[in-house]
């Protein structure tokens, strides 16, 4: 198969210009224009927003956090029972297994009896 590859004619390139939405605050050159490119380094001198309430958790209700509490226990209990649940499992599946290959090997004591009391 023969290579394949896309020309485009030079003049098909185009630079777009990047503008800053809060272009009114960049610095300017001497005649008046917003430079194009320009890095600027981490704003201190930027505004601070005072239209947000002040808040401490005072104004929460004590039942948000007992129902947050209760929903962390409940989380707790479903993830440690999962992860019985999982263990369980696997050595269910081990057991069987381990019963199946000697099944397979034509032994006859594979079974496991436990003794009556």
């Amino acid at each position: 198969m023969k290579n394949q590859r896309i020309t485009l004619p030079d003049d098909d390139h185009r630079v777009l210009q990047f503008r800053l939405r809060d272009a009114a605050r960049l610095p300017t050159t001497e005649d008046g224009d917003a430079p194009t490119a320009t890095i600027l380094p981490f704003r201190r001198d930027l505004p601070q927003v005072d239209h947000l309430p002040e808040t401490d958790g005072a104004d929460q209700a004590p039942s948000d956090f007992r129902h947050r509490m209760l929903t962390n226990i409940a989380a707790l209990v479903l993830t440690a029972g999962l992860v019985l649940a999982g263990i369980w499992l696997a050595t269910s599946i081990a057991e069987m297994r381990r019963t199946q290959d000697c099944l397979l090997m034509g032994r006859h004591d594979c079974a496991v009896i436990t003794a009556p009391r």
